[in-house]
């Protein structure tokens, strides 16, 4: 393939996807520092960081976008994942009642039910048990089937959700103890298109995006219901909104580059706040799902992983490593001070935190197989583990890691069970804890210091037939919500108690 000159093609930009490859690299800096100059013209701050974040992120990619298709993996990771169980809502096992007449046009129709119970028999705020339910209808449509687009998708979904949920009514915790614990409500979730190039080297995505089914991710997580074990809760709990994670997606596009068969960059920019700022649970100011915010300040992700013994029938054992972060460009509370510069615990605090500009954290993620059942790609034992960090004056989780081991069809005669151990640590800031120094000191001498949440959890998942699994499930909340709940909350200066959760959620594919 023969490399383009500079005076070949007018505009970096319009050939970022399409001739990035085949340009030389003296002429991709030139232009990026040309377009990076232009970013000086009079602009909003909200525009002028969306601007200086996409340029940021696309040199990163266009650097990395030289190099040869990826083949298929033993899991493939670029096909929609249905928020529930994580796997492919194109290419998956279902009870097979939904019919799917327009699937030779290329539109496939897919439904998934979670149902669960769940107790705390022990601990936390008080004890009780709850139910909850969702309904995730999606769609996925092949535009290259219905209407001849080449390598043009669009994916959709929304959730119906109803019932109470144990960590927001009992626990007050860190670690919500299910992934679909959301207040009751029908909204939209993801809507986005889907392009690609080459043998999917290059693919963007553009719409209303989650990012945890990509960015921070481990695929030996998916037998488990704690929601961190999904999305961490370090990025749950610092990110305005929760970031785009159930059940809130945002507008954003995200960008993967296939550098070789083991190497891949992922990058993504996002809405920073997808429900808006205000008081109260976000998901009560974004009901519906229909906000489709952007001039929010921006959100911007980014990863680097590689993948070893990665194809479908290689006989080594699969594994993988990440390492990415977040940059944040709108302001934060501080955790100890106030605006007028004393501690939020003083008589004379103003009430309102000190505000402090931007937030930024790092990730990353190892997984391994260290089995595999023979004749098999995924089946056998993996182990994970994950580590973040993030600034302890702005967050109130400046130190997270989640470990843990799965084991997926050990027996033959049960080649879709899995069973998974895991443990969780959420570390509460330095100024946090300072914060409940100072209402100690000037507010109650009995008040607890918060430390660190820890939680473990086991669970079960068994197959009755494909598209119909049931999964029992045990947590250990240790230190629930640090140890006490939020000073600014209805519950201020109360200490919790470690808690035990038991579960059973049954999951129906249609």
């Amino acid at each position: 393939m023969a490399r383009l000159k500079c005076h070949e093609y007018d505009s970096w930009s319009d050939h970022l996807l399409e001739e990035a490859p085949r340009v030389d690299l003296p002429c991709k800096i030139g232009q990026f520092v040309r377009l990076l100059s232009r970013s000086g013209t009079r602009v909003s701050r909200p525009q002028r960081a969306y601007r200086q974040a996409v340029l940021s992120l696309s040199l990163v990619l266009l650097l990395a976008a030289g190099a040869a298709a990826q083949e298929d993996k033993k899991t493939d990771d670029d096909k929609p994942a249905d928020p529930d169980t994580g796997e492919s809502t194109v290419e998956e096992k279902t009870l097979g009642l939904l019919p799917n007449p327009l699937q030779k046009y290329g539109v496939k129709f897919a439904a998934t039910y979670i149902g669960e119970t769940l107790d705390n028999a022990s601990g936390g705020v008080k004890q009780g048990a709850i139910y909850e339910g969702r309904l995730n209808l999606a769609v996925d449509v092949d535009l290259q089937k219905l209407v001849g687009i080449d390598k043009l998708t669009f994916h959709a979904n929304m959730f119906q959700i109803h019932g109470d949920g144990l960590s927001r009514s009992n626990l007050q915790n860190f670690f919500v103890v299910s992934g679909i614990e959301a207040l009751p409500s029908t909204r939209l979730y993801e809507a986005y298109f889907e392009k690609q190039w080459g043998a999917k080297r290059i693919s963007l995505k553009v719409g209303q995006l989650a990012a945890d089914s990509e960015f921070f991710n481990t695929k030996y997580t998916d037998v488990f219901t704690n929601a961190s074990m999904g999305w961490p809760a370090i990025t749950s709990l610092n990110l305005p909104s929760g970031g785009p994670s159930p059940p809130l997606a945002a507008m954003g596009a995200r960008l993967l580059i296939n550098v070789t068969d083991q190497l891949s960059v992922l990058g993504g920019i996002f809405d920073g706040d997808q429900a808006g700022p205000g008081s109260g649970d976000p998901q009560e100011r974004n009901r519906y799902g229909v906000n489709f915010r952007v001039n929010d300040p921006p959100l911007l992700l980014g990863q680097i992983q590689y993948a070893w013994n990665n194809k479908k029938g290689d006989p080594n054992l699969t594994g993988q490593i990440k390492f990415g972060g977040w940059r944040h460009f709108g302001s934060f509370a501080n955790q100890q001070f106030a605006s007028n510069g004393v501690s939020l615990a003083a008589l004379g605090s103003s009430g309102e935190p000190l505000l402090l500009a931007g937030d930024i954290g790092g990730w990353a993620v190892f997984e391994q197989q260290t089995y595999r059942v023979p004749h098999s790609d995924d089946r056998g034992i993996g182990l994970f583990a994950r580590a973040a960090g993030a600034p302890a004056d702005r967050n109130i989780i400046d130190l997270y890691a989640d470990a843990g081991i799965e084991f997926i069809g050990l027996r033959e005669d049960r080649p879709d069970d899995k069973f998974g151990i895991a443990a969780g640590y959420a570390h509460v800031s330095r100024r946090a804890q300072a914060l409940d120094a100072d209402y100690r000191a000037l507010v109650n001498p009995n008040w607890p210091l918060r430390s660190f949440e820890g939680l473990l959890t086991a669970a079960y998942q068994y197959q009755i037939k494909d598209g119909w699994t049931v999964q029992p499930n045990f947590q250990y909340i240790v230190h629930p919500g640090g140890g006490a709940a939020l000073p600014a909350g209805p519950l201020a200066g109360k200490a919790l108690k470690n808690a035990s959760v038991f579960g059973l959620r049954t999951t129906l594919k249609f």
